[in-house]
């Protein structure tokens, strides 16, 4: 148990896939994980553990933006014993042929700030995917027909960004989507040597405008989650 988890010892797997809302979290443990046990409550972030395949599985929340997601991964690693960390969440797209639904693997995150940043003492630091992870997410991807990208994107550590200027620049530097997690869930995952993955799936456009309905949206988590699975225990 830990100040933000309440999971006791062994109840937390070594295979972890991170949405951002706790409600997803329970959508995707009872849909697709076999024998569900919710192992954290705390502040509402719910987590479960099961079995997926035969492989333990937990599927946990992390909230809104990097501060939040570097509390749960950091205790998740440190006192916990994850290693295998899959970020499976929604983003923005920021070029023309990234489309509503498609899935987005981010190979590298570019950021302006993160939880992380005082470390580096004025270093840029390129947080990356794990190569394991990404190759096989993107296998599995593709044998589902799934229209994938694979690239850079942007972890912002705003909504409300009133910048469109570092917009204009993100898309005009080949930048696939925005989203505020993964950035920091890569470095956190890089200082552990644990692996980490984010899988996005395209629900609003920044550029050509449009964004999913509540239900398109649910139906491309769930291919989002069966990809992220596949990927998390394909043969090295």
């Amino acid at each position: 148990m830990t100040i933000h988890i309440g999971a006791k010892a062994g109840e937390i797997a070594e295979t972890v896939l991170l949405p951002g809302d706790p409600r997803r979290a329970k959508w995707a443990a009872d849909t697709f994980l076999d024998d569900a046990v919710c192992v954290n409550e705390v502040r509402g972030m719910l987590g479960f553990t099961g079995t997926w395949n035969g492989h333990r599985v937990t599927i946990h929340g992390t909230g809104m933006g990097m501060p939040s997601l570097s509390i749960y991964v950091n205790e998740l690693i440190r006192d916990y014993g994850a290693r295998t960390l899959i970020r499976i969440g929604s983003a923005g797209a920021m070029q023309a042929a990234v489309k509503l639904r498609d899935l987005v693997l981010a190979m590298t995150c570019t950021t302006l700030s993160s939880p992380s940043a005082a470390l580096f003492r004025g270093l840029n630091f390129a947080p990356s995917a794990d190569w394991g992870l990404l190759s096989a997410a993107a296998a599995a991807a593709e044998s589902r027909g799934a229209t994938i990208h694979v690239g850079g994107i942007y972890s912002s550590d705003t909504f409300y960004d009133e910048r469109p200027d570092l917009n204009e620049q993100m898309t005009r530097h080949g930048i696939l989507a925005v989203e505020m997690e993964a950035a920091e869930l890569y470095t956190v995952a890089a200082r552990h040597g644990c692996r980490a993955l984010a899988l996005l799936t395209i629900s609003d456009h920044l550029i050509l405008g449009g964004a999913l309905s509540a239900a398109e949206r649910e139906q491309s988590f769930g291919e989002m989650v069966e990809i992220a699975l596949h990927a998390a225990f394909a043969p090295a």
